[in-house]
């Protein structure tokens, strides 16, 4: 049987980022992809000029219809835009008792749009990441979540062990922001694991950490342990963004079909 994967995230318009994104890398990894949209942007490669949430009733409506037709193998999440929308997706994932959870906590994005509400933050915490599987924050998103200043790839470590503390979730702290080589950070209240990177020289990286999450809960799902699945799904981001390709003035797209051709 195909797993089944659903996205519940925001629409990107410009179709580097969001559901598009994932809805790609499912595709991408043979996985069968679903969505639940809780936000439209009107966005492109270089800005979010508009952002349209859907009613919390919708995304409730969206996420049943589904799931009470289709299994639900596991889920990610990405743009959530409000403390509502949040304790819809919340409630749904208990309700229908979605196995893997993979939340990536996207709350600005590359043109430096606020895409989650600063007063959802403390319901991303408290409702979604207590019953998640994995977060995986990038380093300003991680300090926001641990409270803590990170500097190096010690403080990423404290911060991983600090929102596994609070949350229960395990935990993975993305290095990209870092200055020197990117590493990546994984914490699971037991083991502490490393995943160094390559740093790609190109600005066509629109939508990388949707495709990590999606790559992430894609392996799990297909029968991947959450350490191999991790490891697997950097592989598959670090080969989309050697054969990444411009898509306009901005930030350009990841080759989510990498492994079948090139752009």
């Amino acid at each position: 049987m195909v797993p089944h994967a659903l996205t519940v995230a925001g629409s990107d318009s410009g179709g580097g980022a969001g559901i598009q994104a994932d809805l790609k890398t499912f595709n991408a990894l043979s996985v069968f992809g679903m969505s639940v949209i809780v936000a439209l942007t009107a966005q492109n490669s270089y800005e979010v000029s508009g952002i349209f949430p859907v009613p919390p009733d919708f995304v409730r409506l969206q996420f049943e219809t589904v799931a009470m037709d289709i299994k639900v193998d596991g889920s990610k999440t990405g743009m959530l835009f409000s403390s509502e929308i949040i304790d819809v997706v919340a409630e749904e994932f208990t309700e229908f008792s979605v196995p893997v959870i993979v939340v990536d906590p996207v709350m600005v994005s590359k043109s430096n749009a606020r895409l989650l509400k600063e007063d959802a933050i403390d319901a991303l915490k408290r409702k979604l990441l207590t019953i998640s599987t994995l977060v995986t924050p990038n380093i300003p998103e991680a300090e926001i979540l641990s409270g803590i200043r990170i500097k190096d790839v010690a403080d990423m470590h404290t911060a991983a062990e600090r929102i596994h503390e609070e949350t229960g979730s395990h935990v993975l702290v993305k290095g990209g922001h870092l200055a020197s080589s990117p590493i990546d950070v994984f914490y699971d209240g037991r083991t502490s694991q490393e995943y160094p990177g390559i740093r790609i020289d190109t600005k066509n990286t629109h939508g990388t950490g949707d495709t990590l999450s999606s790559a992430i809960v894609s392996y799990m799902i297909r029968g991947h342990s959450e350490i191999e699945s991790i490891r697997l799904a950097k592989e598959y981001v670090e080969g989309a963004i050697k054969k990444s390709f411009p898509t306009g003035r901005g930030y350009g797209s990841l080759c989510h079909w990498w492994q079948y051709g090139t752009a």
